[in-house]
């Protein structure tokens, strides 16, 4: 059975799509007012988050049904299997689910223009020995996606490699595969670069032994017939999004954060959340929620700040759980900046008085991240940033943009133009990233997704098809 999800409405049966004589699909779409696009449920795709839908090809599919002025509905079968065979017999407009364009796909679908590149790896479980090449996994269990093009890679690869075998699951996706990994029920799997990198900070022992293949490109498939109506617009869409950067920031906003993946770090913080964060999380939860604020979003600043350490003091005098300098202190009501509860909820004050200052026509996550980076630097010097963006001839209001504006603050030569002047301002930049990420863990470890206070979506207003 197909999930049908119309944003903000599901729908528990779909009967396909309607075969109108002698109109294109395009046509089709626009007078029924609804685009009906496959997926996956997986981190790089479309999944759930606290704020609502989410995913890179869940927001690619949003954007392109603005694009084309009609609703978006997401169908997710029940394996990626299925999602192959439902694009094929045409009971969806288009497939949006990480597809990898391989040569036997190409005969029985048809592919738009590739928007991201990604690599196949092999991965393993830090506590086994790393796997030289496909002729060194000796005995062990090598587990793919059934439907997947690591079959095909792995085929491809079998002359070489003779005594290579290996077993396709249709029932999981890749990151439940490697989760399989880590728990050491398999002992590898393959799966796409970004999968990967999306999912290393969460599952700590895993380890990517080698790549497989060659770069592969990820594009959206379509139903293969003499109906060309619907794959040239989406060809004018990426066009469209290429050239005014909104593909460039999609793709920073979901994996830009994660790229920077520090292993020692990330294993520190998981072990400080079990042994310091029970202590505060009580705090966090109730400052959040007098501020509007996401709790997690405010212990992972806390985190970055002192690691969730009360007595925390730097060289230049700023102290306590949030870091807190005098003045700030002062201007938010903190007495004792050592007293944790006073330090958090001073925190959560002064982040949401950042978060009021950023300019009304930026909207979220990009509000999020550059109220951080103010929180950080300085409102000032966050709008010093903005202005050379501007000058930059790139968006004053994408975070992506911005952030590489504000290093320039460094510069005698943009500095001086400047109203605030010079900043350390590669500081924000790393600030926001590993907040982000932090961030990222904290959900994705809390699993509730419950609070929906930031990231409320967000998408470009392009040009409708007419």
């Amino acid at each position: 059975m197909i999930l049908a999800l119309t944003v903000g409405v599901i729908v528990f049966l779909f009967n396909g799509i309607p075969k109108l004589l002698n109109k294109p699909v395009l046509n089709q779409i626009i007078e029924s007012g609804e685009l009906k696009v496959l997926t996956r449920n997986s981190p790089t795709t479309y999944y759930v988050a606290a704020d609502g839908p989410a995913g890179l090809e869940y927001d690619l599919a949003k954007m392109f049904a603005d694009h084309l002025g009609v609703k978006l509905t997401l169908l997710v079968p029940g394996s990626f299997s299925e999602l192959l065979d439902e694009i094929k017999s045409g009971r969806g407009h288009l497939a949006a689910a990480g597809l990898s364009i391989t040569e036997s796909r190409k005969e029985q679908l048809k592919f738009g223009p590739s928007y991201q590149q990604v690599t196949e790896q092999l991965v393993y479980n830090i506590n086994h020995d790393r796997p030289k090449d496909l002729g060194d996994l000796d005995d062990g269990l090598l587990e793919i996606m059934a439907g997947s093009s690591h079959q095909d890679t792995l085929i491809a690869e079998q002359p070489q490699f003779p005594n290579l075998s290996w077993r396709q699951n249709r029932k999981l996706e890749s990151e439940e595969l490697l989760q399989l990994v880590s728990d050491e029920i398999i002992d590898y799997t393959i799966a796409d670069s970004n999968e990967v990198t999306l999912n290393l900070r969460f599952l700590l022992n895993l380890r990517v032994a080698f790549n497989v293949g060659l770069e592969k490109q990820l594009a959206w498939a379509f139903p293969k017939n003499n109906d060309h109506s619907l794959s040239a617009a989406a060809e004018d869409f990426f066009e469209l999004i290429k050239e005014n950067g909104e593909l460039t920031r999609i793709i920073e906003r979901a994996y830009g954060h994660a790229e920077n993946f520090d292993y020692v770090g990330t294993l520190f913080f998981r072990r400080h959340i079990e042994s310091r964060l029970p202590e505060y999380q009580k705090m966090f939860e109730q400052a959040a929620e007098m501020n509007g604020l996401d709790w997690r979003l405010l212990a992972a600043i806390g985190y970055q700040e002192s690691h969730w350490d009360p007595k925390a003091l730097s060289p230049t005098g700023v102290r306590g759980l949030m870091m807190l300098t005098q003045t700030t202190a002062a201007q938010v009501g903190v007495a004792n900046r050592l007293d944790p509860k006073s330090s958090i909820d001073g925190g959560a004050r002064y982040f949401a008085s950042r978060m009021k200052r950023i300019n009304k026509e930026i909207e979220e996550p990009d509000k999020t991240w550059m109220a951080l980076a103010a929180y950080n630097v300085g409102h000032g010097h966050l709008q010093d940033a903005r202005i050379i963006a501007r000058q930059q001839g790139n968006d004053p209001n994408k975070w992506i943009d911005v952030k590489q504006a504000l290093p320039l603050l460094a510069k005698r030569q943009w500095y001086k133009k400047t109203r605030y002047g010079y900043a350390r301002g590669w500081e924000p930049v790393l600030y926001v990233e590993n907040i982000r990420s932090y961030y990222d863990m904290l959900r994705w470890l809390d699993g509730s997704d419950k609070e929906k206070n930031i990231q409320a979506d967000a998408f470009p207003t392009l040009p409708r098809v007419p």
